[in-house]
Order: structure tokens, then C-alpha cells, then sequence
């Protein structure tokens, strides 16, 4: 289903939903929990500094955001999307890519469905289709397997065409007691467990009460 691989909360600017769906809130999307506000901690081992708010960089400033999870707003747009007649289709992968006679992309292949592990053909087999498109938009994070062949096809991992670098994330959903419980609080901290040259850091979010919307 839509939004089933999407496992990411997300601290979410709304500009772009007032923009596209001005009325979400009367169409219940799951955006319901308001920043209140922002801390920004300088941590050594034993101890913390708290940035005020004034000296925090303006890129974590969320007042106005709100505190979500991207899985349960992926699935609503899918359903506006389909309500407004935009053919969704999950559960197919996009297996190629389509190339117009003139070189650019104009759709993809979806990948055989109903095949064994085995690589035979089971009950259930249905072949790819081509999905053709005016406009054709890779949206699979980083190291996409159609995003990569892009990459290749117009040489676009010259490193001064487009250079990437990654990081490693960890996240994780915690059930706290009320009396740590902060709703709408975000939470950024730099330094201490890492070395002082070590770029990273942590984020929290009180997203709601233990998973309540």
C-alpha cells in the first residue's frame, strides 16, 4: 500500500500542503501535533549546554511545523491523489527504464509480478507494462536502482556534475512515561558520543502520547 515503506517521523513544514490541499485539516490529514519549541544541546559526557533560542541556527526553527508520521500522511495524499483520479499503482516496482526515440525518459517498466524465487512463472504471474509519461520523477531516496541507472545513462556521477555524500541514521519509536512526555518538543543535540571531528548528532521528537494522533 502507499506509504508502507515509508518509516521516517518527520518534523513537517506545511507550506506546500496549504498550497496544494488548502483545506487538510477539514480532510483529516494526520498532521496534528504542533511544534511548541525547540532546543538545540551542546553535550560533553557528563553534562549539556542549552543553546537559547536566538543563537540556534535558523534551519532547525520550527515554529509553525508540525510533529508527524510521514507513513500515515503518505497514505492520505495517496488517497486525495486517487480521489482526484490519479492512477496509483502499489506493489509494482519500476524494473527499467523507457527512453523516447530522442534519448530522454519518457516513463518505466514495471517489474513481472506472480514470479518464484525459483525465477518460474507461479499462478498468480502478470508481465510488466510500460507506464509512459510526459514527465517521469525518481523519488526512491538515495541509491535508487532507476535513479542509478539515470546516473549512468547521462553521466551525472561526474563528481562535479552532482556529488553525494551519505550518512548513517538510526531511529526509533519510544514509549516514555508521562512525567518525560513533552507534547510538541524538539530536541537537537551535537557532539558527545561522537569526537569533536566527527560530523553528527541526534534529533527527538515528542511526536504524541504514545502513539495516539
Amino acid at each position: 500500500m502507499v506509504g508502507s515503506h515509508i518509516l521516517s517521523g518527520n518534523c513537517f513544514i506545511p507550506r506546500a500542503l496549504n498550497e496544494l490541499i488548502p483545506d487538510w485539516k477539514k480532510l483529516g490529514a494526520p498532521v496534528g501535533t504542533p511544534v511548541t519549541h525547540d532546543k538545540f544541546m551542546i553535550l560533553s559526557e557528563k553534562s549539556h549546554v542549552e543553546l537559547p533560542h536566538f543563537l540556534q541556527p535558523t534551519t532547525i526553527h520550527n515554529q509553525g511545523n508540525y510533529l508527524i508520521s510521514l507513513s500515515q500522511l503518505t497514505t492520505w495524499l495517496g488517497e486525495q491523489a486517487e480521489e482526484m483520479g490519479v492512477d496509483v499503482l502499489p506493489g509494482f516496482p519500476g524494473d527499467q527504464l523507457y527512453f523516447n526515440e530522442d534519448g530522454s525518459v519518457g516513463g518505466v517498466y514495471t517489474g513481472d509480478f506472480g514470479v518464484g524465487k525459483d525465477g518460474e512463472m507461479k499462478d498468480t504471474y502478470m508481465p510488466g507494462v510500460i507506464v509512459k509519461a510526459k514527465h517521469t520523477i525518481l523519488t526512491e531516496g538515495c541509491r535508487g536502482s532507476l535513479s542509478e541507472r539515470v546516473m549512468d545513462h547521462y553521466n551525472l556521477k561526474d563528481e562535479r556534475i552532482m556529488p553525494q555524500s551519505y550518512g548513517l541514521g538510526l531511529k526509533e519509536v519510544w514509549e516514555v512515561d508521562d512525567e518525560h512526555f513533552e507534547a510538541g518538543l524538539v530536541q537537537h543535540t551535537v557532539n558527545w558520543p561522537l569526537k569533536s571531528d566527527t560530523y553528527g548528532g541526534t534529533f527527538m521528537y515528542h511526536m504524541n502520547h504514545n502513539g495516539t494522533n
